[in-house]
């Protein structure tokens, strides 16, 4: 078997004849971006039952919530999943049990973005779109990643007309597409790389621990990072005829825009990582030929892929510092503290809450894969 040290050789070339779950598995692992993705995952399986208990007043009888919500959670079950995090989840006595948010979990959900920022948030967004337009649901998908608030359909593309248009996706029935309707040459962005670029076009590079730079994959390397390219907010004329043939000069410059466009994505979202399925529904709107998969693992430098959970999450690797963001703010704070609640699990409750939690108690926790808890 090849060693999967020497596979990102192949850098901004074709990929070859392997498949895209070979691809995944050949890349060098950096186990503190691993550690990240693994805390993360009991709460992204949990997101859409905390957006129903949010949404309600009251506590929601989990009878009722699961006939709403396919409560899977958990291979062994939604209610072993809620009582293994009694810090964030509280599950009410007599039968039939009932659930709410405690109201430390409450407070940091509640954190959100000021109306303000959410709106330059979602300007740079569109302003990214060779359209200036991207779908709703699309938006919808990734507002906890971009620290939106829950309600900023109203809150906040409402109470800004000046700069956005809700309006009927005339390709599909009951969608909408967000409109920006600002004047483009009032706009100057300038995109976040530009902060931490060595040089001109270059890209800031930080290799995992381990990883080991051949003689030809510097020379590669090099080569890419002086190759000139259409940042993400500069308007880019389509291909005329809509040819797939392309040059390979071409080919690394379309890419080297995928990988400004995913890297400013990142730069907004308020964790500097994303799910990769939810990224790939803006590849479309925003132009990208390429495939995004392999963006992210063709700039290992740039890019952190990890696979726990089966699920693809990319990270920006310099917004983090051995394990740690390096921007910090209300939201991001509030995210940890939240994800500190889930890694605690029931240790240091003791009996508390007995009639909601199982006796077997503080024995398994630790014991617990990351493969155990389902994603909805």
């Amino acid at each position: 078997m090849p060693s999967p040290l020497r596979v990102p050789a192949r850098l901004l070339h074709a990929r070859g004849k392997t498949s895209a779950a070979q691809h995944v598995a050949a890349r060098h692992l950096d186990h503190a971006f691993e550690r990240l993705a693994a805390a993360h995952l009991p709460l992204v399986a949990a997101a859409p039952l905390v957006d129903a208990l949010r949404a309600s007043p009251e506590p929601l009888a989990l009878p009722n919530l699961a006939r709403r919500l396919p409560l899977r959670l958990h291979r062994r079950g939604p209610l072993h999943f809620l009582r293994l995090f009694p810090r964030v989840f509280h599950l009410r006595a007599p039968l039939p049990l009932s659930l709410s948010l405690t109201p430390a979990a409450s407070d940091l959900l509640a954190v959100a973005s000021s109306p303000s920022d959410a709106a330059r948030t979602l300007h740079r967004l569109l302003a990214m779109s060779a359209s200036r337009a991207l779908p709703l649901r699309a938006v919808f998908r990734v507002w906890r990643e971009l620290a939106l608030p829950d309600d900023f359909e109203d809150s906040v593309v409402a109470r800004h007309p000046h700069l956005f248009r809700l309006a009927p996706n005339p390709a599909e029935p009951n969608t909408h597409i967000l409109h920006l309707i600002a004047d483009p040459a009032a706009e100057d962005f300038t995109p976040a790389v530009e902060k931490t670029r060595p040089d001109r076009y270059a890209f800031k590079l930080q290799f995992p621990p381990g990883f080991r730079l051949t003689k030809e994959y510097r020379k590669k390397a090099n080569e890419w990072q002086q190759l000139p390219y259409a940042g993400p907010y500069e308007v880019v004329s389509p291909r005329a005829g809509g040819s797939k043939r392309v040059s390979k000069l071409a080919r690394r410059k379309m890419e080297k825009r995928a990988v400004g466009i995913a890297h400013e994505f990142l730069s907004l979202t308020v964790e500097k990582m994303v799910e990769v399925e939810k990224f790939s529904q803006f590849r479309k709107w925003f132009g990208i030929e390429v495939n995004v998969r392999d963006v992210f693992l063709d700039h290992p430098g740039i890019f952190y892929l990890s696979a726990k959970g089966k699920r693809h999450t990319v990270f920006l690797r310099e917004g983090y510092d051995r394990g740690q963001l390096v921007e910090l703010n209300g939201v991001s704070e509030a995210r940890a503290k939240l994800v500190e609640l889930m890694l605690l699990r029931r240790r240091g409750l003791g009996n508390a809450n007995s009639s909601a939690n199982m006796a077997s108690g503080a024995i398994s926790d630790a014991k617990e894969s990351c493969d155990d808890f389902v994603e909805q």
